[in-house]
């Protein structure tokens, strides 16, 4: 099952750009529900501990409406300016009840009843077997009085949920949306950047495999247990939404009145969780230097340029064998031969052994990511991983 978009591969004017701290917080709820796909973030689930045990439970209560399901009244408006956190939720609580309902019972009601790829019909809710079923969900995932607010008051339920939510930012989110900020805003600056260079599917082919794209066919497309085809029109924006917390997701909405579009990784976020390899040359020497036999050898190379004949009976092994040890440090450019007379003499590479601590410092250190010409590292506080 697929969610498909449409649109022109020169369409990057129906495109909008926005982030949202509101959107923000409630990713960062899904991480500390469900850590374990989230390795990055480990420090932030760490440091939610300090939590006051009173918000734990109320987030616990709404996880089910956040751990496999993101609320589309989340996603911010790709027009105009940035809302604030007391803004945002100002604006919430002037949605449509039903429109509201239909967000809290989508994660219940997965699949959705009914669903022939045109949206989510919210007057399904009323029907009598699909109460009663919701009903059965939301006390198996919740507790009475949030089932209650599902079926018969959903205002109530948003405020609930709002609340939540503000007390969250007052004990932890205020902060952390003051650090994330500056860097959501550059993600913004440099996904328009990519864009510009080459096009909107020459953007999105960075968020594979999650989104799988085709620019001759005009139409990206995700894998979700839901079938849609969504086009966006001349008159229609498609939002891309940076975020700290989404990955290793990417968060989709293809149903109004919401706004239709992507929330995906902020870059600084998909360059800090991307597999490193380390240089071929490194990998070697240390590779060459990770045996005994061969660090006795070198250790008395160093003294002084030795020959074979010389360094078997004093490593305690044959000629041939130590013969083998030395071709692997020669071909790590650890050492170097030169013939003197009958013998063949080995001395260290000048510089090979000193560079080796810089070498691996610099590679833990990030200075050799190619992401990252500048030397700058990405980093996060200390308490993330």
């Amino acid at each position: 099952m697929t969610i498909v978009f449409r649109v022109p591969a020169d369409g990057a004017e129906r495109v909008g750009f926005a982030y949202s701290p509101a959107m923000e917080a409630v990713l960062s709820l899904h991480v500390l529900v469900e850590p374990k796909h989230h390795p990055v973030q480990h420090g932030w689930v760490r440091a939610m501990r300090r939590l006051s045990p009173a918000l734990k439970r109320e987030i616990e209560a709404f996880a089910y409406a956040v751990r496999s399901y993101f609320p589309e009244f989340l996603f911010p408006r790709p027009t105009g300016g940035l809302r604030d956190f007391r803004e945002e939720l100002a604006a919430l609580r002037t949605a449509d009840p039903d429109l509201i309902r239909l967000e809290f019972a989508v994660p219940l009601l997965t699949p959705w009843p009914d669903d022939d790829g045109g949206g989510r019909d919210p007057r399904l809710l009323h029907r009598p077997d699909l109460r009663e079923r919701l009903r059965a969900l939301a006390l198996r995932d919740s507790d009475p009085a949030m089932a209650a607010m599902l079926l018969d008051d959903p205002r109530a339920l948003l405020e609930r949920f709002l609340d939540m939510l503000e007390r969250y930012w007052r004990e932890a989110f205020e902060d952390e949306w003051a650090r994330i900020e500056p860097d959501l805003a550059a993600g913004v600056s440099e996904a328009g950047q990519q864009i510009a260079r080459s096009g909107l599917y020459g953007m999105l082919r960075g968020l594979w495999p999650e989104v799988r794209s085709d620019h001759r066919a005009e139409r990206f497309w995700l894998e979700r247990p839901h079938d849609h085809e969504v086009v966006i029109g001349a008159d229609d924006t498609l939002l891309l939404a940076p975020s700290t917390y989404v990955w290793p997701h990417v968060r989709v909405n293809c149903d109004g009145p919401w706004p239709l579009g992507l929330v995906f990784p902020v870059s600084s976020i998909a360059r800090e969780a991307r597999p490193r390899i380390p240089p071929a040359r490194l990998v070697g020497i240390l590779r060459a230097l990770a045996d005994d036999t061969r660090l006795r050898a070198l250790r008395l190379i160093a003294e002084r340029p030795r020959s074979t004949q010389e360094l078997a009976p004093l490593v305690g092994v044959s000629e041939a064998a130590l013969s083998k040890h030395l071709r692997v440090m020669a071909d790590a450019d650890l050492l170097e031969r030169r013939r003197e007379g009958y013998y063949v003499l080995y001395r260290i590479v000048p510089g090979q052994v000193a560079g080796l601590t810089p070498g691996l410092e610099s590679f833990l250190r990030h200075d050799d990511d190619p992401d990252d010409p500048d030397g700058r590292r990405h980093d996060r506080p200390a308490r993330s991983d």
